[in-house]
């Protein structure tokens, strides 16, 4: 295989820049890009990845002939086994991005050039992980973010990723001059911000100061890929079922929704639009079926075709997979590499992922190209990487379908009109919840 030219363009500008983000869409190649500058720069060199990513960066460095001759170590498993993979004499050493706390509490400092894959997972500057990569972030000579969705909740997201990458000399050094720089109170009570909104141009002037160190293209501009088709799928309670609907919402309604709770009562709302609800006891409530009949219909018009399926709740992978049996179909989750070369090889009629744990890359695309979301997220981050599992390089379908099973006139309408829009923020979430609430 052959690295195409903005590849090599990418790789050439990590080179030359001892800071670098690197702000490619899902299935451009940031992991070769990066592998690529990393075997011409040499030295030792930390990637900090989620856990699932792991053996993608072995895959990558094992499948191209350039890359031959990097060695490298995956620090995962246990501490002894991370503190042994560690200890290995490698060019890159692989550890997932939870665990950063317990390294640099425990282990030597030897890494010339730190990649961070996914530089996104830096965006709270709260976090044990990015206080514990700042301590050591003086001793790292080179570093690399990569990401495909560095500001999935807003502008704000970028001050703490760009701060790990330069100290904070374009955003500021602290969360405060940032803010002043950019933004506005919006949401307020009194003394307290509950959200600030950005100044007119502030969009244009932070980009305008990070883009000697960043690199951003679209995989639309540089590769032909799939048509991408995104449809909602209706589905329509009946008289009884609203009514149950209704009595279990207003069990939660509250007389002012505030930032504090809104979150908590959209998880409820959500769980009633997809059909079971848990209960004080934690046991399930079943209020329709609704979406796993619009399921099983769509399962029947692939004919055969496999099927990808995005669920949120516990509840609702538990109902799912009562009806696949029921149904007698070859079903799998996505959570074991075993699972995912099954369904490339075309083995599985459906494949089971939750947005967490399957949101960062994994390549689904050979084994199909429909994936239907049972349940929506509010992460935009998690959307579009989950999309991008079957949305990417190597899908061999002309077309990519999107499916959303949306219950009308629920959440589920406010969720995927905000991700639709990318405009998933905390004041989205609590309007949506008040207007659930209102009707």
């Amino acid at each position: 295989m052959q690295l195409h030219e903005y590849q090599k363009f990418a790789a050439d500008f990590i080179v030359g820049h001892k800071q670098a983000a690197i702000l490619l869409d899902c299935g451009c190649g940031k992991t070769v890009i990066a592998l690529t500058a990393i075997k011409a720069i040499g030295g030792k060199v930390l990637v900090i990845c989620p856990i699932r990513v792991a053996r993608v960066w072995a895959d990558e460095i094992e499948k191209w002939d350039h890359l031959r001759g990097l060695r490298y170590s995956i620090a995962v498993g246990s501490a002894p086994e991370r503190k042994k993979a560690l200890e290995r004499d490698a060019d890159v050493y692989i550890i997932n991005r939870d665990v950063i706390p317990w390294l640099v509490d425990s282990v030597e400092w030897k890494w010339d050039m730190v990649v961070l894959d996914e530089l996104s997972s830096f965006k709270n500057h709260r976090a044990k992980r990015f206080k514990a990569l700042m301590q050591v972030r003086p001793k790292v000579r080179r570093i690399v973010g990569l990401t495909g969705t560095p500001s999935s909740n807003g502008l704000m997201d970028l001050w703490a990723e760009y701060r790990v990458l330069d100290f904070g000399k374009r955003l500021g050094r602290f969360i405060g001059q940032y803010r002043e720089a950019y933004f506005v109170p919006d949401k307020t009570n009194g003394v307290i911000v509950y959200s600030y909104k950005p100044l007119p141009g502030a969009e244009e002037r932070i980009y305008d100061r990070i883009r000697d160190m960043t690199i951003s293209m679209r995989c639309t501009d540089l590769l032909r890929m799939p048509e991408l088709i995104s449809v909602p799928y209706e589905v329509h309670l009946s008289a009884p079922e609203w009514e149950a609907y209704d009595t279990l919402k207003k069990e939660y309604v509250l007389e002012e929704i505030t930032a504090a709770n809104a979150a908590a009562l959209s998880v409820k709302l959500c769980q009633m639009a997809n059909g079971a609800v848990y209960d004080d006891n934690g046991d399930v409530v079943n209020i329709h079926t609704r979406k796993l009949d619009a399921l099983e219909d769509i399962i029947e018009a692939q004919c055969g075709k496999s099927l990808l399926v995005a669920y949120w709740f516990k509840h609702d992978l538990e109902r799912i997979e009562k009806r696949l049996k029921a149904l007698g179909v070859s079903y799998a989750r996505i959570t074991t590499q075993e699972a995912i070369d099954r369904w490339n090889r075309g083995e599985l009629a459906v494949g089971l992922i939750h947005p967490a744990s399957a949101g960062h890359g994994i390549n689904l695309q050979v084994g199909g190209s429909t994936l239907v979301w049972y349940g929506l997220t509010w992460s935009l981050e998690l959307y579009i990487q989950t999309n991008a599992r079957i949305w990417r390089q190597g899908q061999k379908s002309n077309t990519v379908v999107i499916m959303h099973i949306i219950a009308k006139g629920t959440i589920d309408e406010q969720i995927l009109s905000a991700l639709n829009r990318k405009e998933v923020t905390q004041d989205t979430l609590m309007e949506a919840v008040k207007y659930c609430l209102r009707t």
